[in-house]
């Protein structure tokens, strides 16, 4: 992380706000992450959408290996410049570049990558990987694909879907050798293809190969299911589990801290704090994963209450009632992606 001074942050947001009206127009529509009036979640409804409406039989989930921090300052530079010629403006991106790094009163030159932290970071990757990634692929698509093909990219995550299974290992191989070009290489263990869609299940089942694999994206576990209605091919969604275990260590530790703080107190924290996690997580078919999550918060949070005293502990019935006042009832607070993603683009 690299956290700039309130002058540069200032200066930088000033720049962003430029930038954004230049390249909003150039972006590709696959293209989520960190732009005006996108989010995660338009993201994974892209995604649930086009794995369930396109003929995608194989998913290429994609992980860039320290994308920030192997973006090359000379490739940067020359992307910006495709549409950027003020030279003020280009100076400014040169030295936040190379402005390094200030810890324990010494100083580290940046000879390559960008800070995540930084204003300006997220836009600049999303300009490399623009011209890097997303022109290159839209051509790809075009003139190489022969079968269906989705492409969903959130800054330097990314998950396409193919139609056949020799397109998607002909994709990675000449997509290692594009990244080469610019500095950039795959996660060699997080980058694979894998079966998934709507006949993954059958053909994997009449090959004895089990059920078919998962691949997390932007926080949640993609898997092959069943509509419970129709029966028909879905997307299942549930919380990524490390995630979870993440969260939950963290507010161990944050509890442990409160802990002779006052009830209420820490009550009104952790209120706030679960709504947060079903803001984001709260999305069709993740009820179990959101119920699992407050049951384990509320054991947490009983064994903090519970070492507050030797003394007097207090008993099951009260805790509950604790319970069921701060700590809000996991509720499903998406629309489903279809429907969401119908009312963004009703064409």
């Amino acid at each position: 992380m690299g956290i700039a001074a309130l002058e540069d942050k200032i200066v930088q947001r000033a720049v962003v706000t430029i930038l954004n009206e230049i390249y909003e127009v150039d972006f590709r529509g696959f293209s989520y992450g960190s732009r005006p009036g996108r989010s995660q979640h338009q993201a994974l409804d892209a995604l649930t959408v086009g794995i369930t409406r396109k003929r995608v039989n194989w998913v290429l989930d994609l992980d860039i290996r320290g994308f920030f921090d192997n973006m090359d300052h000379e490739w940067t530079i020359k992307f910006v410049e495709h549409r950027v010629g003020d030279p003020r403006v280009l100076r400014l991106i040169q030295k936040w570049l190379k402005a390094g790094v200030s810890e324990d009163g010494e100083w580290t030159e940046s000879k390559i990558g960008t800070p995540q932290g930084a204003v300006i970071s997220p836009l600049l990757a999303n300009i490399y990987l623009h011209c890097a990634f997303d022109l290159w692929v839209e051509v790809w698509r075009r003139k190489v694909a022969h079968g269906d093909m989705i492409v969903v990219r959130y800054v330097d995550d990314a998950v396409l879907g193919f139609e056949h299974k020799e397109e998607a290992e002909r994709f990675l191989r000449e997509l290692r050798e594009r990244l080469a070009k610019f500095g950039l290489e795959l996660h060699p263990e997080k980058t694979r293809p894998i079966e998934f869609g709507r006949f993954a299940a059958t053909k994997r089942a009449g090959c004895g190969e089990g059920k078919p694999e998962t691949f997390d994206f932007l926080g949640f576990t993609h898997i092959c299911g069943k509509n419970e209605k129709t029966g028909y091919f879905a997307v299942r969604r549930k919380t990524v589990k490390k995630r979870m275990r993440a969260k939950l260590q963290a507010l161990k530790a944050e509890l442990r801290r409160r802990m002779h703080e006052p009830l209420a107190q820490t009550g009104e924290w952790l209120q706030s704090v679960v709504r947060g996690y079903f803001q984001y997580h709260a999305v069709p078919g993740n009820m179990a994963s959101l119920g699992l999550f407050r049951e384990r918060l509320a054991r947490l949070w009983r064994h903090a209450i519970r070492r507050r005293s030797q003394k007097r502990r207090p008993n099951w019935g009260r805790l509950q009632r604790w319970f069921d006042r701060w700590l809000p009832r996991p509720c499903i607070l998406h629309p489903f992606p279809h429907a969401r993603f119908d009312a963004r683009h009703p064409r």
